[in-house]
């Protein structure tokens, strides 16, 4: 994960949808095209899956699935952007919703949400945000991780009046993409997550982040 440096935490790029479902029925359409993407992705993989086997799976005529969707990628890139936006949603719902005692148990938090989203939601574990796939699926110009770890540390500022700066970026982004690869890590060694690996990726973060938050404080 990293950050833009114009300081956006939103996915840039337009959506991947070649128009917006204006009807209800059309919106529940396109969700079943994305939920049957995401099982696929699970179940087969990516290289084989197809537009054809979406629209099976969906219960839906292949022409509705290219009214929305140009090919797999384009489906794969919206299952993507799903994920970011559930994945930001349970995170700011658990900050609104607790009591933490410092950034520290907001960090554990954000990796609680990672590993109960890669256990349960299907497609999750098969995209990690896309990287996968394509490492610039949610912004052409800035990698995956880069956009996610922009909208956690827009929750970080909101929450603990962090001093804005670009070294504060950094701090974030390295703490994201040595986390998520450490989390990797735990879910190949165990389809569960291997407790051990994922509390020792709460300790890698919590260890490096105090030198690199304090100077920043509000």
């Amino acid at each position: 994960m990293s950050i833009p440096q114009n300081g956006h935490d939103d996915c840039d790029d337009p959506t991947p949808l070649r128009r917006q479902p204006t009807q209800r029925r059309s919106a529940r359409r396109v969700e079943r095209m994305l939920d049957a993407c995401a099982t696929l992705l699970d179940e087969i993989g990516y290289e084989a899956l197809s537009t054809t086997r979406i629209a099976e799976r969906a219960g839906v005529a292949i022409g509705s699935v290219y009214q929305f969707f140009p090919d797999k990628r384009a489906i794969t890139q919206e299952v993507t952007r799903r994920n970011v936006e559930q994945f930001v949603f349970r995170v700011g719902a658990r900050f609104l919703e607790e009591e933490f005692r410092g950034w520290w148990d907001a960090v554990d938090a954000i990796i609680d949400v990672y590993v109960d989203m890669h256990r349960t939601v299907p497609g999750f574990k098969s995209l990690h945000f896309g990287d996968v796939v394509d490492l610039n699926l949610l912004d052409s110009d800035s990698d995956n991780n880069t956009v996610i770890a922009g909208r956690l540390r827009g929750l970080l500022l909101k929450e603990y009046g962090l001093a804005d700066s670009h070294e504060l970026d950094v701090a974030v982004l390295v703490s994201v993409e040595a986390g998520d690869a450490v989390l990797k890590l735990a879910f190949r060694r165990d389809p569960e997550g291997d407790p051990e690996i994922i509390g020792a990726a709460k300790q890698l973060i919590r260890g490096f982040l105090p030198r690199q938050l304090s100077p920043f404080r509000g």
